[in-house]
């Protein structure tokens, strides 16, 4: 349904999607119109809502649709009681992060949920409301505006695949009304679900086994596919689906640029099925990313698929019909920590050679921790032609990562141990399972400069990937586990808080001294933002490929773009080892601005190189880069002093415009005659786009625009001369 009346901006972008909406949404719910137009109102009614500096957001953002795939975006993940107490908390520390180079905010959930029954946060009892110790949704909302002032997204977790039992559509239905019990999964007795699961994979199967739950209030049975306080939602009724988005887009317009999707692989049930990735999951994905697409532009879905590669690529959707912006590189993540363990790059190259294989357009998130537990699900059928079997090698795994063996140096914990399958994941903070806690308790300098040279070639492994690399809060300096959980009997019996402790801002403060193990990491891993952030190399739509090494303790990595190449080095062997490599350009170590060929290359253990080569440059010319220009803030053109009201209202289009290999968008800023709002009586910072304003009449600040990337990334044309230098260097690769 089209009402006549709706906005003409609401109107076209509706029905740009409609056919396909109405289409997938009679497909899925049976041809059922009433809801279908309360689906189409809703989305009215909260675009209707959206405030006006976001709807500004929302019009940069589709000028510039590939603003989030810049070699300048760099993440973190954090709990925002664990970094500094509340949103207000949070609010008052942005320009640390800035220091972090930060520009993609992650916080781990924050909704209201109860204590003792949260999951950590991820038992949600109210969508609509922060957790009372954490802000309100004002203080959120408030949050937003200064990150988009400091030109930063936030992204937060929207926890779909159930509630908790206190959320009021389980207490009603605990009561009996049949129609929230619909909302659920209830019966009567235990037939069904037994048949369930007997197809149904456990999730915990020794902290919370099977996938159903008795109901004493209600004497019938629910499903419970993770905790038994977490009821799953049931997605075939359509009221529950025209709800959950309307709790996303409530978000949304309390300005939350990335929405999480978790757990989204489950949403769908069917009797018979393993209950995971069914054809219908991808159907409401889909209608999500239209109804963001229709009431909030701009606005980006991550999905949460922990899975192995071939069930998470479908969730990317297609070029025409796109479902998730971005999904979690969850087994490369998995791979490297294997890695580590057995100093063997064979499982990780062969990892690395699928991902390069995928197209570009695809938007990973990368990361070595986060808040969640490390799981082995590794190509094992890869892994047995080296006469490796699965679950004597993840117990070498959780060994050697947990310290049990002499050999090893980690200190991380096991997580939902089943010892009848053989099976555990691990958990533990980056700098520990490096080594970093062992030898800092141990006094012993030589072990402890091994732990942060491997600490700093793990992060120079993820800035050298295509993607967003995302850091945990408290990687920048190396945080340690903490194991104070121990004597919390409401977090005990959950290991994974090992990695979730408090970040010690007495430690943040010696960032800077390069004698303290926290100013080596976080000089190092800012030194690695920079260049990352300054060579277009380093950008998503580079050519990617394995160098081969000859040497399976070394990983090798190759990228090209723009007329600029690297080759990339890492040796995870505790000794010195060689890349037997040739390649003929005359290179540049990044790191130490030295001139260096890329021939027979020698690297100290754990240690790493980024061989850079740029064609536009010849052997004489070619420089080291100059970090101090490079972090230098450019100047800010002057401009006239703000007043109380603004009395036009400026329009920012975004157009692209080649210039030799580089493409740019410039824009036209236009003055109107209309009278505008008072935006500057609040003191809001207007969204603008990170771009080369050309000089106009009105002068125009840059901090008072969307801080979105502007730079509309296209194929450059490559001369032939270019191309046949790099099938040289190929051939060298092993191609």
């Amino acid at each position: 349904m089209i009402n006549p009346n709706w906005e003409p901006e609401f109107k076209e972008r509706l029905e740009k999607h409609y056919d396909e909406l109405k289409w997938l949404y009679a497909e899925i719910y049976n041809n059922n119109e009433e809801a279908f137009n309360y689906f189409c109102t809703m989305l009215h009614d909260y675009y209707v809502q959206r405030k006006p500096l976001l709807k500004e957001w929302d019009e940069a953002r589709l000028a510039v649709p590939d603003w989030y795939r810049g070699n300048d975006m760099m993440g973190e993940l954090m709990y925002t009681q664990c970094f500094n107490e509340d949103l207000k908390g949070l609010k008052e520390k942005l320009d640390y992060l800035k220091e972090c180079r930060i520009n993609y905010l992650h916080l781990m959930p924050l909704l209201e949920s109860p204590e003792g029954r949260s999951d950590g946060g991820y038992a949600v009892s109210d969508f609509r409301k922060v957790q009372p110790e954490i802000g309100t949704m004002e203080d959120l909302a408030a949050l937003a505006d200064e990150c988009h002032a400091k030109g930063m997204s936030l992204c937060l977790d929207f926890v779909m695949n159930h509630t908790s039992e206190d959320h009021e559509w389980a207490r009603r239905a605990r009561a009996g009304e049949k129609e929230y019990q619909d909302r659920y999964f209830f019966f009567d007795n235990w037939n069904i679900p037994n048949e369930f699961e007997k197809t149904v994979p456990q999730v915990f199967p020794q902290t919370a086994p099977g996938n159903f739950s008795w109901c004493d209030e209600a004497g019938k049975v629910v499903m419970t596919t993770f905790y038994p306080y977490q009821w799953d939602l049931n997605y075939a009724n359509p009221t529950v689906f025209n709800d959950m988005t309307a709790n996303m887009l409530y978000l949304c317009n309390n300005g939350v640029d990335i929405i999480r999707l978790d757990a989204v692989p489950y949403i769908w049930k069917t009797l018979g099925t393993t209950c995971r990735n069914l054809p219908q999951v991808h159907t409401l994905v889909r209608i999500m990313h239209m109804a963001a697409d229709i009431v909030c532009p701009g606005t980006l879905l991550l999905g949460e698929v922990v899975m192995e590669p071939s069930k998470v690529v479908p969730y990317f959707g297609t070029v025409d019909k796109p479902e998730c912006h971005m999904l979690y590189n969850v087994t490369t993540m998995a791979s490297t920590w294997h890695t580590v363990a057995t100093k063997d790059v064979r499982l990780l190259r062969h990892q690395l050679e699928t991902v390069f294989a995928l197209p570009k357009s695809y938007t990973f998130l990368n990361y070595l921790r986060c808040h969640d537990d490390i799981g082995w699900g590794l190509d094992y059928d890869f892994l047995g032609q080296f006469g490796i079997e699965e679950v004597s090698h993840k117990k070498y795994l959780n060994d050697y990562l947990k310290g049990a063996l002499w050999e090893s140096q980690a200190r991380g914990e096991l997580y939902n141990d089943d010892p009848r399958l053989g099976d555990a994941r691990m958990c533990g903070t980056t700098a520990s399972l490096c080594g970093v806690e062992a030898a800092d308790f141990e006094q012993n300098k030589w072990k402890l400069k091994m732990a942060i040279d491997l600490d700093i070639t793990l992060h120079a492994f993820l800035f050298t990937q295509s993607g967003i690399p995302v850091l945990y809060s408290g990687d920048e300096i190396g945080q340690l586990n903490d194991y104070s959980y121990h004597d919390d009997p409401l977090k005990w019996d959950d290991s994974r808080y090992l990695h979730r402790g408090k970040l010690n801002w007495d430690h943040v403060a010696m960032r800077e001294d390069l004698s303290t193990r926290q100013g080596q990491l976080f000089q190092a891993i800012k030194k690695l933002q920079i260049l990352r952030a300054s060579y277009d190399v380093f950008d998503s739509n580079a050519d990617t490929w394995i160098v081969e090494p000859w040497n399976d303790h070394i990983l090798g990595i190759g990228r090209y773009y723009n007329d600029q190449k690297l080759i990339a080095l890492f040796n995870f062997a505790d000794n010195e080892q060689t890349a037997w490599i040739d390649e003929p350009e005359d290179f540049i170590e990044l790191m130490t601005g030295e001139k260096r060929e890329a021939k027979a290359v020698q690297l100290p253990p754990h240690g790493f190189v980024w061989l850079f080569h740029s064609y536009k440059e010849n052997k004489k010319t070619m420089t080291a880069p100059d970090l101090e220009a490079l972090t230098k803030p450019k100047k800010k053109a002057p401009a006239k002093k703000a007043a109380k009201k603004t009395t036009a209202k400026k329009t920012v289009k975004a157009k692209a415009a080649k210039k030799e290999t580089k493409t740019e968008v410039k824009t036209e800023v236009k003055e109107t005659k209309a009278a505008a709002k008072t935006v500057a009586a609040k003191k809001e910072t207007k969204p603008a786009a990170k771009a080369e304003v050309k000089e106009t009449k009105a002068a125009v600040k840059k901090e008072t625009k969307p801080a979105v990337k502007t730079a509309a990334k296209k194929e450059t044309k490559k001369s032939s001369t270019v191309k046949k230098t790099k099938s040289k260097s190929t051939k060298a690769k092993g191609k």
